[in-house]
């Protein structure tokens, strides 16, 4: 049986990757790796309300990936463990595996 502290440690794991589990919320993680942006900048490049984008900003606020600056009358929103690109990187790994246990068998079909 997992004690207390390795329950607590899992359940807050699942919620930073719940998080991320949307297109748009890593749409956003993707660009504030690249520089710093304002809700209006986020809703131009996603093509969505600003509304919707300071919903998902929100969501990544309250798990810790993502930290907020106010500059005049803009807020700016940036990366705060850049670290997580890292987490891409081992995602598009396990992509890339499946694609090539894929095209393996489709090879053996033949």
């Amino acid at each position: 049986m997992v004690d207390r502290r390795t329950q607590a440690l899992f359940e807050a794991r699942a919620a930073v990757i719940k998080a991320m589990a949307h297109a748009t919320r890593l749409i956003i993680i993707d660009e504030l790796a690249r520089h710093d942006r304002c809700v209006q900048e986020l809703t131009d490049i996603i093509g969505a309300d600003a509304s919707t984008v300071s919903r998902h900003l929100s969501i990544l606020r309250a798990v810790g990936i993502v930290e907020s600056e106010k500059k005049g009358l803009q807020v700016f929103y940036s990366l705060r463990v850049p670290c997580v690109m890292d987490f891409f990187k081992c995602v598009e790994s396990v992509i890339k595996s499946n694609v090539v246990q894929q095209v393996q068998l489709l090879k053996s079909k033949d």
